[in-house]
């Protein structure tokens, strides 16, 4: 029940503002509900009840989130502004203490009762009184946004009640301890609270005061800048809370081992990281160079237990084939197996793509129980990114190679150096150069990258590194290495690895089971020759996988989940649609002047037919296809070959005047170079001017000499491996290649007729198709040769 003592008011909720006796004070009013109280209480002239709430976030406050005590307050000013909002004027008359609360649809009301001063006679208060006035002048005096004003009115007030609830509300303080001081009716309580507070922030502004003069003390010109960080080492200093970070680098320092020269190095730097300033570029530097080196494994190695059974077969597992890369791998385990220390061996696979240069690597790991760290080294041009920039430059990082050995975290990886032939060389140095130091088993030992500047021993890592071709790579580091060729896969092989490995990967990534698809091997073969062509099986993979996505929509699509599928050669098109190659490049039909020769791309061997037209003409010889320099010299030289063999083809010596010849090679758009057409290219215009036919399974390779004599070529395995998947049957190759022949797998050499030749008279005999009975080259006495040379220069000399 409420007694006459308690009064009714408006009330309106404050977020983060407390308002004392005489304070004055503008507010911003935004809550629907407080506007009301507020035109309310200026429309009636009444006082109204300003409490502030206990938690700033509540939008909307119930009587349990607010305080006991606030103030009633006279609102001096009422504005409304544009966005709906209230900018108010309120003066605190007087504390008020609240009993309960009720709410109608407009705004809250409280029922208040005033809570008076409780003033003693006790002698201290004056004392009290006097304290507060001087204290609080002092801290003006620190405290800038103290207007004079106050000051004065501070000044000149003798009641202490007044003067401390002014004092208060001018003092920066959190909502809670403003409460605090709200909340306290006992004067001498209250200025002993308000006096606590003006000597805290007097002390902790002398504080800042001896912080800054140390600081000052200790700087000079070129320190200045650092300033900021010195006052906080001082600030850390007062609390005891300095230097925990370096302890924490040298405790790793010391766990760590390190060679003793590195441990040296390391000591050094971190004293010099201790008498630096925290903020200075330099910091930074040194740190992240301590921090390389406790990450960098300098004496950690995994223990390998080698087991050559074992290790043949996680090699036969992984891969099909490949033969002499695992014939190498097993010898160095077994060789590792009898001695303690063995120099780490530098191999180099070089292959076409796809036939799995890079998981070879992997699976050499998995076989010697090593780490794996693979880097791709395509496209680097910069020698500072294998062997790291110096510490003088801004951003500087140690090179990829010592990164590498960051993420192996022991010093013995297997180490895949991948693309090895795709670096470049600009203005910035070249980086093959810089690998020759790592490529060195005698140099190795102490590589320097530039950034560590510290000898880091590579000699028990295995490197590995793959290429495509050997052309792009330096005759300096392909002596390092020891070259392992990987030929490109056989159909055999094509169907052995779909069979063990893609189709049974493809099933399950496209989440088919075992025996969902079953690939007939006629329709892989089907695949295989019609629908891609390549050394490797990478094509073939993703044709396999394009199979599974046919599938699994066409399951959806039927809604037979449980659908068993069956593919066969004559179903192959239906998922695959039209092929896209024609099998068996071999002509059709023999014809005159057409020549099919054996070419060598990054991709594997190729077949190329060379064709030669004759027209009326005065002697002019055309060659297309875009082809490279190299190759147009191999045809002026082979028609040079058939002009000083023209009489005993049974030619006129003059035949060429009287012709034009256009050689040509069909795919035009693809770039053609390189000299092991050459006797190709001889055969086609001598086929064209005898019009004698060419045999159709027939190919040939080789490079050919003004004097007729066939050079040896390269690339032999591929050239063969594409004539036995283009229906080749005979080979005319070069006799100085026969010795290169036992490295072609004897499934391939087994299937083809190889015939060896060493003159082009040779190749002539055995190429073209002649009517029975008749002679290719004709018998000419010397003299008639010698009178038809002679007559041909006089008539030149007339016509002249």
């Amino acid at each position: 029940m409420l007694d006459s003592d308690t009064k009714k008011y408006p009330a309106m909720p404050l977020r983060d503002v407390v308002i004392f006796p005489g304070m004055v004070a503008p507010l911003v009013v935004g809550r629907k509900k407080s506007a009301r109280a507020l035109e309310y209480a200026m429309k009636e002239r009444s006082l109204i009840f300003l409490v502030t709430q206990q938690d700033a976030s509540i939008e909307h406050p119930k009587p349990d989130n607010l305080y006991q005590y606030g103030v009633l307050a006279s609102v001096m000013q009422l504005l409304r502004l544009p966005d709906g909002t209230i900018k108010a004027l309120i003066e605190g008359k007087r504390r008020v203490r609240v009993e309960s609360y009720t709410e109608d649809a407009a705004f809250f009301y409280a029922y208040v009762r005033e809570a008076e001063n409780q003033e003693s006679d006790h002698v201290e208060l004056p004392v009290y009184n006097r304290e507060l006035k001087q204290v609080f002048e002092r801290y003006a005096k620190i405290e800038k946004n103290i207007p004079i004003e106050v000051l004065k009115s501070v000044s000149a007030l003798e009641n202490p009640a007044l003067r401390v609830d002014l004092i208060c509300a001018h003092l920066r303080l959190k909502t809670e301890e403003k409460q605090r001081i709200l909340e306290t009716l006992h004067v001498p309580d209250r200025i002993r609270l308000v006096l606590e507070i003006l000597y805290r922030e007097l002390e902790l502004n002398e504080l800042e005061k001896r912080l800054d003069i140390r600081v000052k003390k200790k700087m000079n010109t070129s320190q200045r800048h650092y300033y900021l960080n010195e006052k906080v080492k001082e600030i850390q200093t007062e609390m005891g809370q300095t230097g925990d970070d370096l302890d924490e680098l040298e405790e790793a320092l010391k766990e760590k081992k390190l060679p003793s020269a590195v441990q040296e190095k390391a000591k050094k730097e971190l004293g010099k990281l201790r008498a630096m300033p925290q903020m200075s570029a330099e910091n930074a530097v040194v740190r992240n160079y301590l921090e390389t080196i406790i990450s960098l494994p300098w004496l950690e190695k995994d223990d390998v237990s080698i087991d050559i059974e074992e290790a043949e077969d996680i090699l036969n597992q992984d891969h099909y084939g490949l033969e002499k890369p695992k014939e190498r791998i097993l010898e160095y385990l077994a060789v590792q197996a009898q001695v303690e220390k063995l120099k780490g061996p530098i191999l180099c696979l070089v292959g076409p793509p796809g036939v799995g240069k890079t998981s070879v690597c992997k699976s050499i790991a998995r076989a010697m129980n090593r780490k794996f760290v693979r880097l791709s080294l395509g496209g680097v041009r910069d020698e500072a990114e294998i062997r790291g920039h110096r510490r003088t430059y801004i951003g500087a990082m140690p090179g990829k190679i010592i990164h590498s050995m960051q993420k192996a975290e022991v010093m013995n990886p297997v180490f895949c150096l991948d693309e090895v032939d795709k670096m470049s060389v600009d203005f910035r140095g070249d980086p093959s150069s810089a690998l020759l130091e790592v490529l060195d088993p005698e140099q190795n030992y102490a590589f320097n990258d530039h950034y560590l500047d510290l000898d880091y021993d590579l000699s028990q890592v295995f490197f590995i590194a793959t290429a495509n071709n050997l052309h792009g790579i330096p005759l300096p580091l392909q002596d390092r290495m020891e070259i392992i060729r990987l030929n490109g896969y056989t159909e055999e092989d094509k169907l052995e690895i779909t069979e063990r490995f893609l189709a049974p990967k493809q099933l399950q990534l496209n989440g088919f089971q075992e025996d969902d698809i079953q690939f007939d091997k006629k329709a892989v073969l089907e695949i295989v020759r019609h629908y891609t062509r390549e050394a490797g099986v990478r094509n073939l993979e993703r044709t396999i996988a394009a199979v599974c996505r046919k599938v699994a929509r066409d399951r959806l699509k039927k809604k037979r989940s449980e659908q068993k599928y069956q593919l066969s050669a004559h179903s192959v098109s239906e998922y695959l649609g039209v092929p896209k190659y024609r099998f068996g490049l071999a002509e059709t039909q023999r014809s005159v002047g057409l020549v099919t020769g054996l070419a060598w791309t990054e991709v594997g061997g190729e077949l190329l037919q060379i064709e030669s037209v004759l027209m009326p003409g005065n002697g002019k010889m055309t060659v297309t296809g875009k082809l490279g320099d190299v190759m147009q010299e191999s045809a002026q030289a082979a028609l040079s070959y058939v002009r000083s063999r023209s009489m005993r083809l049974g030619l006129a010596v003059d035949f060429y005047q009287q012709l034009d010849i256009h050689v040509h090679i069909p795919e035009g758009a693809i770039p053609k170079d390189g000299p092991s057409a050459g006797i190709t290219i001889a055969t086609s215009i001598v086929s064209a001017l005898l019009k004698y036919p060419v045999h159709r399974h027939l190919a040939m390779t080789g490079e050919i000499t003004l004097r007729g004599r066939v050079l040896p070529i390269g690339g032999l395995t591929e050239k063969l491996l594409a004539a036995k998947r283009g229906n080749i049957t005979h080979i005319l190759l070069p006799a100085e290649n026969e010795k290169n022949l036992e490295e072609v797998p004897a499934k391939i050499r087994d299937h083809l007729n190889i015939t060896f030749v060493d003159h082009v008279d040779d190749v002539l005999t055995k190429a073209l198709i002649l009517p029975q009975g008749e002679q290719l080259f004709k018998h000419v006495p010397l003299e008639s040769i010698v009178n038809n040379v002679a007559l041909s220069a006089h008539n030149t000399t007339v016509h002249q």
